[in-house]
This record gives C-alpha cells, sequence and structure tokens, in this order.
C-alpha cells in the first residue's frame, strides 16, 4: 500500500447524486489525503431541462440535458477536490416504470455482467480501499440507483480486491425530522393514491434503524461544501430542496453521512466513524 494512496471510490447513478449522499466524505477524505474517485453510471439525460421542462414535455432534449448536467458534474467535482471523476455515460432511465427504463441505451436494461466489467476495470486500475454505493433498493427504489448496487457488487467479484464496502443509508430517527424540514420547504411527502395507478409497487421503509447502521461519519466542517457541491447542479435546484434551507440549516440536518458496512477485512469495531477505520 505504500507505493499508493489511500483510496476512496464512490459509484453514483446520477450526476448530483454525488453531493448527496456523500458530499461529505468526499470532501472530508480528500481534505485528509485520500485519492477520491467519482464513478457516475449515467449521463443524467431525464432530469431537468431548462426553464424547468421536464422529460417527455414539448421542449425537453436529452442530450442537450446530459451536455449540461455533466459541466454541472464537474463543477461539483472541483468543489468537493474530487480527484478522478469517471464516467460511465448509460442514458438515464428515469424513475421506476418510465418507458425510458427499457430506451435503447439504459442503464436499467443494460446486462449487469457489461456495466460490471467496465467498472471492474476501474477498480483494477485504482484498487480502492473504500468503495461506497447504494443498497440493493437503490435507497428508495430508482432503477439507476439499484442497477448501481448490482454492478458495483459484481464487479468486485471480477477482482482481487478486497476493499470495506459501504452502502448509503440514513437513520430513522433522522427521517421523521427530515420529513418536516421538508414539508416546512415545500417539499411534498405524501404517499402516492394507489387508485391513481395502474401499479403500485412495493418497496422496502426508506432508512434503517439506528442500531443497524455501522458507519456515522461526522463531516458538519464540509457541509459547506456539500451544500456549494449541490448548488453546482443549478438545473436540476426545482427538485434540490435541500438547497431552501441555507448552509447553516442544511448542514445541521446533513452534516453526518451515514452507512452500513458489507464487507471488511480490517476488523474494525462496529460502530465506527471513519471508513477507512482499520485501514490507517
Amino acid at each position: 500500500m505504500a507505493d499508493r494512496p489511500l483510496t476512496l471510490m464512490a459509484v453514483h447513478a446520477h450526476p448530483d447524486d454525488e453531493a448527496t449522499g456523500t458530499g461529505g466524505v468526499l470532501a472530508r477524505y480528500a481534505a485528509e489525503g485520500i485519492r477520491t474517485v467519482l464513478v457516475t453510471c449515467t449521463d443524467g439525460g431525464c432530469g431537468d431541462g431548462p426553464g424547468g421542462v421536464k422529460p417527455g414535455e414539448d421542449g425537453h432534449d436529452p442530450a442537450a440535458v446530459a451536455a449540461l448536467r455533466r459541466r454541472e458534474l464537474e463543477a461539483s467535482c472541483q468543489v468537493l477536490d474530487v480527484d478522478h471523476l469517471e464516467l460511465l455515460e448509460y442514458a438515464d432511465s428515469g424513475m421506476m416504470g418510465w418507458a425510458t427504463n427499457d430506451a435503447p441505451g439504459s442503464f436499467w436494461r443494460t446486462p449487469v455482467a457489461e456495466g460490471a466489467a467496465r467498472l471492474a476495470e476501474l477498480m483494477r486500475h485504482y484498487r480502492p480501499d473504500v468503495v461506497v454505493t447504494y443498497d440493493e433498493n437503490g435507497f428508495y427504489g430508482h432503477p439507476d440507483h439499484i442497477q448501481a448496487n448490482r454492478i458495483t457488487m459484481a464487479a468486485l467479484e471480477l477482482t482481487d480486491l478486497t476493499p470495506k464496502v459501504y452502502w448509503t443509508t440514513a437513520p430513522r430517527s433522522m427521517m421523521e425530522r427530515f420529513g418536516e424540514v421538508m414539508r416546512e420547504f415545500g417539499a411534498d411527502f405524501e404517499e402516492p393514491d394507489p387508485a391513481e395507478a395502474e401499479a403500485v409497487v412495493e418497496f422496502p421503509e426508506i432508512g434503517l434503524p439506528d442500531e443497524e447502521i455501522t458507519t456515522w461519519v461526522d463531516t458538519t466542517e464540509f457541509g459547506g461544501q456539500k451544500f456549494d457541491a449541490l448548488a453546482a447542479h443549478a438545473s436540476q435546484g426545482e427538485n434540490i430542496f435541500f438547497l431552501k434551507m441555507g448552509k447553516e440549516r442544511f448542514t445541521d440536518l446533513m452534516g453526518v453521512e451515514t452507512f452500513v458496512r458489507v464487507r471488511d477485512t480490517t476488523g474494525a469495531a462496529v460502530p465506527e466513524n471513519d471508513l477507512f477505520a482499520g485501514l490507517r
């Protein structure tokens, strides 16, 4: 290990996901001299277009949206001091049930083995000591998040690497407070009416009981950077409710990032407060 730096690799689905779920740890570990690598799997083409135009509406150009979101992603990486950005550039699949799920080139439609092979090549190149991605439900059921989990776990099986592996999560103790704050700032957290949907997909409850969370990383010092990284994704501002809080309130709510450790060879005790516990 002496001939290379300790390395964190975060595997995310879309531009802006890096800031929402792991902006704090990316900034913190970069500041500590750890090499940070961000892999973004899709082009974000199902995001909002200029003026807030939605996918499927007149004037929404997925290619133009993808180009804009790439520039925003690069700006976010500068804010977070990410050392290396790697783009798999699959087409954004959109939300679960959208026609874009099955569009040619969509990430959701891509065979896991294909995506895993590409990611494994990056893993062999960077040889990460810590890998972070989503859980098997993609945290909230988004198809691209689920696929990111699948290719990450499959890619690890294709290599001889034994990094600590983490899935992002949120403590249930915080979810009620989070919902209250989001409603205060205008977010709609109402459950969909099953009578209005052709099919209702049941997903597990978001987050985990506190006692099941293995890793609590204090990133309060880097709350400003995390906020600014989110703000770099200005085209998606209508959907990024966190930005309405201002930095102080945002940092108070989002100053600890939480994870479940799913693979480990260090034997570091849990709960832990450092993704690199046992590695330095």
